[in-house]
């Protein structure tokens, strides 16, 4: 969400959606696509609770992170087929409610596949999720790579929308109706009904991340260099 003193900064919620873990995570991003962390965790739900109970959870905490932090817009994984049905099924629910949650609140949704996001934070769309989590870790200039992968993952889609002009424009494929409203302003997170959530923070094995060969720099490689750059100085 864009301060007083800052309108130009841009405050975009990242959501990977799953019923046993959803990532969340919320990044500032600058015009000159300088990123800051906001916040970062997953909401949780036991397998054995009902699925009504399991997505009431999962719509609480999202609720409880669009209404204290007010991001202008949303980011979200894209469902695509896979060969586990119940997976997939489990996707579409939970992302089901982040999508009536966001456009309830006037937010446009982008909806971004994996290879986009791998894409736009490594420059190389087949990066594992090591890559990816320790690509996030040095743009947002973090201690540690976020964990679990759910919680690096959301930040990820998070900065893919936002470099892709997702959080400027409010018009990003798939988004859902309305502009990015005026909001709550930001207040400390509280644990959503039903569901717990992790922060960021746990420490992991450190992987380099594949970037692109020749050619102009993405933003996370110029990113990922200036990062290396301010350890040198």
């Amino acid at each position: 969400m864009a301060s007083a003193g800052t309108p130009t900064v841009r405050r975009v919620l990242g959501i990977d959606p799953g019923l046993t873990r959803c990532g969340v995570g919320i990044v500032d991003v600058e015009p000159s696509r300088r990123a800051t962390l906001v916040y970062v965790g997953v909401i949780r739900t036991p397998p054995e609770m009902p699925l009504e109970e399991r997505l009431l959870g999962i719509g609480t905490g999202i609720a409880e992170l669009l209404d204290a932090y007010g991001p202008e817009s949303v980011a979200l994984e894209r469902v695509f087929a896979q060969h586990n049905l119940k997976t997939v099924m489990g996707t579409a629910q939970a992302s089901g409610v982040a999508l009536h949650l966001s456009a309830a609140r006037g937010l446009s949704v982008g909806l971004h596949t994996p290879s986009e996001v791998k894409a736009a934070v490594s420059g190389y769309g087949s990066a594992d999720k090591k890559q990816v989590a320790t690509m996030v870790q040095r743009i947002l200039r973090l201690d540690a790579p976020p964990t679990p992968a759910d919680a690096s993952d959301a930040l990820a889609l998070a900065l893919c929308h936002a470099w892709r002009g997702g959080a400027a424009s409010g018009n990003a494929s798939g988004n859902a109706s309305g502009n990015a409203s005026g909001s709550a302003s930001a207040s400390r997170s509280s644990g959503s009904a039903g569901a717990s959530t992790g922060r960021a923070g746990a420490s992991t094995d450190r992987a380099g991340a594949s970037t692109a060969g020749a050619g102009a720099l993405t933003p996370a490689q110029e990113a990922w260099r200036a990062a290396e750059r301010a350890t040198r100085s």
